[in-house]
């Protein structure tokens, strides 16, 4: 008999997941502003684009010119770009008053924190600080500073924010710095979702898993798995072993084997 039961719990849980889709799609465009970090490439710069052709009034933070020329060209005339350094207190600032100006008193609907870099992924005894530094001052800090920055605006709207984590926060998938920023980014989204739903603000993240991006771009990643070898210390070379490098070489080829369909991406956004 209970077997009944659990059949008709997840019969309800698909209705439940499958309405609340069809009441995303009703979603009325006109006059709510999205705030869109990292869009100079990748899911940064698909959402970008997927919440303009849908009637959003989008803000599209990218770290470059030339990443946001490109997708003003590539975008209705309604969407705006700023240029957005996630690790720059005071940019992060500046931008975040240009956003209340804009926004007024409607509010910001949603902010997406996207904007990441996957650093250096080589075992832990082969990495410096600043390995770690990096990925962990924009993927955790950045996206902290700017949620902190933009979130009056997000409450003024009782919108929702949308975290771009990894399937790396999670799953420790790699050395380095990477998957410690995903996990605290995890973190900090678990507990901003408690500390915002008495105001009516719905947070929550994304999980990609292997995507092409330029963030996983295999020949980058290749190129500085052999520097790095190159500047460690004999000692470290020999007991690792010349074996070990051509291996790490081969499984970095092998990540290259992802998808480059981002729809499965674009229908959670």
């Amino acid at each position: 008999m209970w077997h009944h039961f659990v059949l008709w719990l997840i019969v309800i849980f698909i209705w439940w997941k499958w309405r609340g889709r069809e009441n995303l799609d009703k979603v009325d465009p006109e006059g709510k502003y999205i705030f869109i970090t990292g869009c100079d490439s990748g899911f940064g710069k698909l959402a970008a684009m997927t919440f303009d052709r849908r009637g959003f009034q989008v803000i599209a933070g990218c770290l470059t010119e030339k990443g946001a020329k490109e997708l003003k060209e590539e975008s209705s005339a309604n969407l705006q770009t700023v240029q957005l350094d996630v690790t720059n207190s005071d940019n992060i600032k500046q931008v975040a008053e240009q956003v209340k100006k804009e926004v007024g008193q409607r509010g910001l609907w949603g902010l997406i924190n996207n904007a990441g870099v996957m650093g250096l992924s080589a075992p832990t005894d082969w990495l410096r600080i600043e390995h770690f530094r990096v990925p962990i001052e924009v993927n955790l800090m950045g996206l902290i500073n700017v949620t902190l920055n933009m979130l009056p605006l997000v409450k003024k709207a009782k919108g929702r924010i949308v975290n771009v984590t990894s399937v790396g926060g999670i799953l420790a998938i790699c050395s380095g710095g990477y998957c410690p920023s995903k996990y605290g980014a995890e973190a900090f989204t678990n507990n901003l979702r408690l500390d915002m739903k008495p105001f009516g603000v719905k947070v929550s993240c994304i999980q990609p898993g292997l995507f092409k991006t330029d963030l996983s771009d295999r020949v980058r990643i290749i190129k500085e798995k052999v520097a790095i070898w190159n500047s460690l210390p004999p000692t470290i070379q020999r007991q690792y072993g010349e074996h070990y490098l051509k291996e790490a070489v081969f499984l970095s080829f092998l990540s290259g084997f992802r998808t480059e369909d981002f729809s499965s991406m674009n229908s959670r956004l």
